[in-house]
């Protein structure tokens, strides 16, 4: 049998999701991406978020 690990695939969040989530309005999530403060990348129309680059914008923003 194969014993090569498989890691789950990283849960990917909407602006509207993020926005939601950090109860700011989606415009501001949109500039921090804009500013490239925020990692995301577009799937096909849509922007989304790695679960993973929120936590990691969240703890250098706010942690210092």
């Amino acid at each position: 049998m194969n014993d090569k690990s498989v890691t789950a695939p990283a849960r990917l969040l909407t602006i509207s999701e993020v926005a939601g989530y950090l109860q700011v309005d989606e415009k501001t999530i949109r500039r921090w991406i804009g500013a490239r403060d925020l990692p995301a990348f577009k799937l096909g129309r849509q922007w989304r978020v790695a679960e993973k680059d929120l936590r990691r914008f969240l703890n250098e923003r706010w942690t210092g």
